[in-house]
């Protein structure tokens, strides 16, 4: 039993005649008769009744003719979306990330692949960390994940796009708002806002910098830690985010800390090799925008 004799027999059902089923399919009437018969001796049974004009399923080819049809269906659709999907007309881009990620990084590439891609469905998930980045993507729930790029993760390959310097957020009256750079020395007497435990950006803050245990604020993402140094309420590092220049908050001040080494940020995913080329193309958009 194969595809074809099944598409052949579900034909003969549907048109009621193998002549016309031979014409539709360029093929011989014996050709289209063997499909049938090949089908009725692997069966054990009668699928087709010839009758004076034309031909009419018995009970079993009914049966058969059923459950042929809607599984064909579905494969029809199924070799569809396939043939999009490697094509890159159609699909889903699965997208996991941080919640400040799409601001900073993705508003003009989501545009631009928008325009080349219409029919192309994006889902993006807010992770809380790199690390439940990872998780989702070993689970199989993402297709590319946005992350701070870390120590290898079993079964996950990541690609740096763009590396981003420190800077030191303070309100515009902090003393320090007068500096053109900042020393990490000028950090062991500060407030500092900072990000959650499991952050790979925070460990590598903690690392460099030794933080005093009494920090006062803790935060979820970068976004609100510069909110917060912007309405003084303490001194955020944090990468320097294109979405916070100035003019649009004259209270803010960003001091580059050139001495900390830059915190490489870009994709990661669990196999590029294996990404369907919708996601591929996703990736290279954010990237050359990033970039730019």
């Amino acid at each position: 039993m194969t595809l074809d004799d099944l598409r052949v027999f579900v034909a003969a059902c549907e048109s009621g005649n193998l002549s016309a089923v031979a014409r539709e399919l360029s093929r011989t009437q014996s050709a289209i008769s063997q499909h049938v018969r090949r089908l009725e001796t692997e069966l054990g049974l009668a699928l087709l009744e010839r009758r004076p004009r034309g031909v009419a399923p018995t009970q079993a080819g009914q049966i058969l003719h059923r459950a042929a049809a809607q599984g064909l269906g579905q494969l029809d659709l199924a070799l569809r979306q396939l043939h999009d999907l490697r094509n890159g007309d159609r699909g889903t881009v699965r997208i996991t990330t941080g919640a400040t990620t799409m601001r900073h990084f993705m508003t003009a590439a989501v545009a631009h692949f928008r325009r080349e891609h219409p029919d192309v469905n994006l889902e993006f998930r807010t992770e809380t960390s790199s690390r439940s980045c990872f998780d989702a993507l070993a689970a199989g729930e993402a297709d590319l994940a946005w992350v701070t790029i870390g120590a290898p993760a079993r079964g996950i390959e990541q690609r740096p796009v763009i590396e981003l310097p420190w800077v030191l957020a303070v309100h515009a009256d902090d003393p320090l708002a007068g500096r053109t750079l900042i020393e990490p020395a000028d950090l062991t007497t500060i407030r500092p806002i900072r990000l959650p435990e499991n952050s790979i950006a925070r460990a590598r803050l903690d690392g460099q910098l030794g933080y005093p245990q009494g920090a006062t604020t803790s935060v979820a993402d970068w976004d609100t830690a510069v909110l917060l140094a912007e309405l003084g309420l303490g001194h955020a590092v944090v990468p320097a985010l294109p979405g916070w220049r100035a003019p649009g908050h004259p209270a803010l001040r960003l001091i580059p800390i050139p001495a900390l080494p830059p915190l490489p940020v870009g994709w990661a995913v669990r196999q590029w090799e294996a990404l369907p080329l919708p996601a591929r193309e996703f990736a290279d958009a954010v990237a050359a925008h990033a970039a730019g």
